[in-house]
Formats: structure tokens, C-alpha cells, sequence
């Protein structure tokens, strides 16, 4: 995976490879002790930096919302997404890299004791606005209301504040939320799988969009999402099966 100059300048119009990080997903990327974004989402950006010969500027972010506005927009030059059809229209999306559970969590005296019985009438469930679990369960929710939170890390203190029924989110935000406040408790398995991706803004041409692809591809087959993912002790996310699978 040789980049030419043609695609070295899609990707870097002012030079530089500027990276939307998203904090909001735990699971990709955090602050470290130092103030610093890390996680595995930093870890590719670099490597595809490398790769470039250019220079990386991370565009740090709280919000999945927020990082899709700012790589449509051209503010960034890639990007970290759940893939959603909604998100696609402006920006060409590889196959997943890592999969992540999104999970139910209530409180310990709830009635509802699966996941099939969230979606009624009198429910409201706590989502983080413009996330996946929103974009989803917006289209899947036929019954019960969403409330959404301004954030994904903010769902579960919005969750205590609104004192709502039920709240959306990846499975390891709500499990350490729920050691940390006592008297919640999560449903057994899982409402959907996330498939977590990169994404280039589509203006920058399908020959930007296939170098990513195949970028991607390379760094699950090789193992640098795998190891990023131990060295991060990440838990509650696995490395996506290759394109096709």
C-alpha cells in the first residue's frame, strides 16, 4: 500500500492529516493522565499518517455527532463512525475494524428483565444524541420514548436525572457507571452490534475511499487493532472479521 502524490493530497488537502477523534466512545479513544486523546482510534490515525508521510493533527471531539459533522464538513480529513446509513451520504465508509456490544442497562428494581420488553408504550429510553444507539433505536423503537442525553457518556447520569426507564449505550460505559452508582444493573445480551469503521469524506474520490478501505483491512489482518485493543485494556469490543466475512 504505496500512497501516489494524487492520493497523499486527497487525503491531506492543507498538508496535514487532521484526524476526528471522537471521546464520547471510551471503547476508542479517552484522555490519558497527561490531558492527551489515546486509544485505538489515535493508534490508526498515526498509522495512517505514516503510511502518508504526513504529518497527523488530531480534531478532538466529545461527541459522535460532532465527528460526523466535522469530516463531512471538511474540517477533518478521516474519521472514527459507527457505520449508519444516515451518516453515509457524505462520507464513504470501510468495513468495520472492531465490534462493539450496545447494551440495555435499568435499575436493580426494574420489572423489565429482558430486552424484548423495552420497546412499550410507557417506557422512555436514554440514548446519546447522534449516536449509533440513537440512530438505531430511532428507527427500530416502534412503542417507548427516546430521551436523548446531550452525550454518550452523559446517558446514564441523564438516565438518574430524568429518572427514566431504561439507558442505551456501549456495554462497558454503562458497566462502569453502574459499579460506580450502585443499584443499576444491565439486561443479558445485547440489542445490536456497532460496527466501528473509518470514514473519508466522499468529495475526496473513490480512489481516497478504496486506500482506506484497504488500509483498514491491513490493520486487522496484520493484528495492530488487535494489539491496540490489549494495550488500551479494552474490554467489551473484538476485532471486526475481515471485509466480506
Amino acid at each position: 500500500m504505496l500512497p501516489t502524490a494524487a492520493l497523499r493530497s486527497a487525503f491531506t488537502p492543507t498538508g496535514t492529516l487532521r484526524a476526528a477523534i471522537n471521546l464520547g466512545n471510551p471503547i476508542l479513544a479517552q484522555r490519558d493522565a497527561a490531558g492527551a486523546a489515546a486509544g485505538v482510534s489515535v493508534d490508526l490515525a498515526a498509522g495512517l499518517a505514516r503510511l502518508l508521510g504526513v504529518e497527523l493533527e488530531l480534531v478532538v471531539v466529545d461527541t459522535a455527532a460532532r465527528s460526523v459533522e466535522v469530516v463531512a464538513g471538511g474540517e477533518a480529513d478521516v474519521g472514527f463512525f459507527a457505520i449508519d446509513p444516515l451518516r453515509g451520504e457524505h462520507i464513504a465508509f470501510t468495513d468495520a475494524y472492531v465490534l462493539i456490544e450496545g447494551c440495555y442497562l435499568v435499575r436493580e428494581d426494574s420489572p423489565i428483565r429482558a430486552n424484548d420488553e423495552v420497546d412499550a408504550g410507557a417506557h422512555r429510553v436514554v440514548v446519546g444524541q447522534g449516536s449509533a444507539y440513537d440512530l438505531y433505536l430511532s428507527r427500530s423503537l416502534q412503542h417507548a420514548r427516546i430521551v436523548r442525553a446531550p452525550s454518550s457518556p452523559a446517558v446514564v447520569a441523564t438516565f438518574v436525572a430524568e429518572d427514566a426507564d431504561v439507558a442505551a449505550g456501549v456495554r462497558q460505559q454503562l458497566e462502569a457507571d453502574a459499579r460506580r452508582l450502585g443499584g443499576l444493573r444491565l439486561l443479558d445480551g445485547r440489542f445490536m452490534v456497532i460496527r466501528q469503521a473509518m470514514g473519508v469524506p466522499k468529495s475526496r474520490g473513490p480512489e481516497a475511499a478504496a486506500f482506506l478501505a484497504g488500509f483498514v483491512e491491513e490493520m486487522k489482518a496484520n493484528g495492530v487493532v488487535a494489539a491496540a485493543l490489549a494495550r488500551h485494556r479494552i474490554e467489551g469490543a473484538s476485532v471486526a472479521p475481515p471485509a466480506g466475512a
